[in-house]
């Protein structure tokens, strides 16, 4: 009888399967990168449980959520930077144009994957070389050598960055030498020269003052016709600024995640609806 009773449950069970949760599955319309049940550790401490979420293409996606949650982490996914750090262990994939970046052997290969999906860090960090340099140096690198196509290059990521006017006479002079804003902007050229895919942009406001944070986010809106922005900020106004899509995080798990004037507005969850009220985090 219990045998019995044990199969008919497992069979409700595989006919019925658990409903998705709404909090979790907003429609994405043009995914570019797609998250599979992704979990990662640094030795023997978890750090992202089971993750899974689609990022559109020409969208702005913000991760939200206190320090320590796994944003940046996340993030780093996304071009493979974990690899760097010693013990990092991981479960899951991450799709990137329907191509696995972990998986099997067609995984891609982490050069052509980092051309691809490019990174802005958190604190600016311009070489010390020339502005022409630091934007020509990734062409450099890939084997451009035509001193008019580094030009053109030059000149067109400096645009793209909003830069351009501000230092169109100064490309020889060093880069240590621009404002606060304008070295994250011109990692950001830096970052476009390679005509990436994907920018990530890893807090790329948090050391800047209000006038250099706005032309920052100003610039984001521009990009987004071209590229696919995915962003770790702990900003909750610049999330619902610039953001098409926001996903909160909380201690490695993902709570929520959806179009960003609902999650601001309507929240599904409780968590989310007391961390982007202020009661905790």
């Amino acid at each position: 009888m219990r045998a019995e009773e044990t199969m008919s449950a497992l069979e409700v069970r595989e006919t019925h399967p658990a409903e998705p949760d709404p909090a979790l599955q907003p429609e994405i319309p043009a995914p570019i990168l797609d998250v599979q049940r992704l979990s990662l550790w640094y030795g023997d401490s978890q750090a992202l449980h089971d993750i899974s979420l689609q990022v559109g293409e020409k969208r702005i996606t913000a991760f939200i959520g206190p320090s320590g949650c796994g944003k940046s982490t996340l993030l780093r996914c996304f071009n493979r930077m974990n690899d760097l750090v010693e013990g990092v262990t991981l479960e899951g994939d991450i799709l990137f144009e329907g191509a696995p970046i972990y998986g099997d052997a067609r995984g891609l290969d982490k050069q052509a994957l980092r051309k691809r999906i490019g990174m802005v860090f958190q604190k600016s960090n311009p070489f010390p070389k020339s502005i022409y340099e630091n934007v020509a140096y990734g062409c450099r690198i890939h084997g451009v050598k035509s001193r008019r196509a580094l030009d053109e290059v030059v000149e067109r990521s400096l645009r793209d960055a909003a830069l351009w006017d501000e230092v169109r006479d100064r490309l020889s002079e060093s880069a240590l030498g621009l404002s606060g804003g304008q070295q994250q902007r011109l990692c950001i050229a830096r970052a476009l020269a390679i005509e990436p895919e994907v920018i990530l942009l890893d807090e790329p406001c948090s050391a800047l003052d209000p006038v250099a944070t706005a032309k920052i986010e100003e610039l984001m809106l521009e990009l987004r016709k071209t590229y696919t922005l995915v962003i770790v900020t702990h900003n909750m106004q610049q999330a619902s600024r610039v953001s098409d899509y926001t996903a909160f995080l909380y201690l490695g798990r993902l709570i929520e995640y959806g179009p960003t004037e609902k999650l601001f507005i309507r929240p599904l969850k409780k968590q989310t609806e007391d961390y982007i009220t202020g009661r905790f985090g």
